[in-house]
């Protein structure tokens, strides 16, 4: 029986920009972040309030009041009131859009000119616009599968891979860390995106000619209450982005799709409704992979990161407490830590998992895939090379019976919003 067991991964440190926005123009080749002005604090966040409509359409899902916040808009975020809107748009859930810090020299400061990054879904997919706020300038390779985007890189065709791993909403219900540990690739960036889900349907149509709505499934479950106010017919299909492409070259006029703001843009769809997500928090962390050795060289004076994968025999919890006082005797952070037990002897009768496929690059000769049905997922704050580092990976590596660093990069607690 499986199971996870996961500390928070993403730090909160909500930057809301200033009411001034950067117009932002994209194409498939060349695309850059918008401008945003972080400011110190936004009035009516789950806040009450009374009717605030702001240019005149109505929310779906209850309260849409409380104080003006961010560009004057109604700011009550998951609050109660009464109905309001936002520029014209349909704001379901009662809360309004919340407004993340976005860098424009990319995430972490690296510049994507001249790289190729592969992601899976179609343009306009959330992996992609990810990958070109990580590395702006940088040209994006739609692939079918994520594991097409990694054969990509193993290949050598692109340069990057990006892969989304976690999110609030999902936890690490994506299982990419599975993919990435059968790849002799290493992480080499983090970016974590707010996802905000639109419902898009083509131009003229309205929200009560909806019938029914495509997206992915796990953004469909995302909006489960929103869609079930609607009343509509749900239908899952591989992507977000495919979703709407899939719209639009089919002119479906009793559809919609749940995809983002810049699908809209890219597709040219109408967005019927903002903010359609059940969890008004929501957010997704994506790695950057690489073929080694990293390209990325990190100043001595960096915020670092190191993941790596440690696997046991058994006995979880005895292991847990092990790698924890490893790191904490040397006073190192753990961002992430996540247990994996596929070996049906959790308790309860639990039918054996499928083991977790590690490739051990360190093994003579090729590399080679081994079999592990006990494993923790491990990221700490500092630098691979930082002496107590590699003093904790020993002391770990004396009981377990592999481990293997996926990457060292630098670490980005910001949150990157893509509107």
């Amino acid at each position: 029986m499986a199971y996870t067991s996961s500390s928070v991964h993403l730090h909160k440190h909500l930057l809301f920009p200033k009411s001034h926005r950067g117009k932002l123009s994209y194409s498939s080749s060349s695309w850059r972040p918008a401008s945003f002005v972080p400011a110190a604090k936004i009035d009516g966040v789950n806040g009450h309030g009374e009717k605030a409509p702001v240019n005149g359409k109505v929310q779906i899902n209850g309260g849409g009041g409380g104080k003006k916040g961010v560009n004057g808009k109604a700011g009550a975020v998951n609050g109660h009131g009464k109905k309001g809107s936002v520029n014209g748009k349909t704001h379901i859930n009662g809360h309004d859009r919340i407004h993340l810090s976005v860098s424009t020299g990319g995430a972490g400061g690296q510049d994507g000119c001249g790289l190729r990054v592969a992601f899976q879904g179609a343009p306009g997919a959330y992996s992609e616009f990810a990958a070109k706020t990580a590395l702006p300038g940088c040209d994006t390779v739609p692939c079918r599968a994520f594991a097409d985007a990694l054969a990509a890189v193993v290949g050598g065709a692109v340069d990057r891979a990006i892969l989304p791993v976690e999110s609030t909403m999902e936890g690490t219900a994506l299982r990419n860390y599975d993919l990435l540990l059968r790849h002799d690739l290493v992480v080499v960036q983090e970016i974590n995106l707010f996802v905000h889900y639109c419902l898009l349907a083509m131009p003229g149509v309205r929200a009560t000619e909806v019938r029914r709505v495509i997206s992915h499934p796990m953004a469909l479950a995302h909006c489960g209450r929103a869609l079930a106010r609607l009343g509509v017919d749900r239908e899952p299909v591989e992507d977000t982005a495919g979703a709407v492409e899939m719209l639009r070259s089919n002119r479906m006029l009793d559809t919609a799709a749940i995809a983002s703001p810049r699908a809209a843009d890219l597709y040219g769809l109408d967005v019927l409704a903002h903010g359609l997500q059940d969890e008004s928090w929501n957010v997704t962390r994506f790695l950057l992979l690489s073929k080694p050795p990293s390209p990325v060289t990190l100043p001595i004076d960096a915020d670092a990161k190191t993941s790596m994968v440690v696997a046991h025999r058994g006995g979880s919890m005895m292991v847990v407490l092990k790698v924890l006082s490893a790191f904490s005797s040397r006073n190192i952070n753990l961002t992430k830590l996540e247990v994996i037990n596929n070996n049906g002897d959790g308790g309860g009768g639990g039918v054996a998992g499928a083991p977790v496929m590690i490739l051990d690059t360190s093994a003579r000769g090729a590399p080679t895939l081994r079999a592990f049905p006990h494993v923790l997922y491990v990221d700490c704050e500092g630098a691979a090379a930082d002496p107590r580092i590699r003093e904790a990976i020993k002391e770990i590596e004396r009981f377990a019976v592999f481990v293997r660093v996926l990457g060292c990069y630098a670490a980005d607690s910001n949150v990157y919003d893509l509107q």
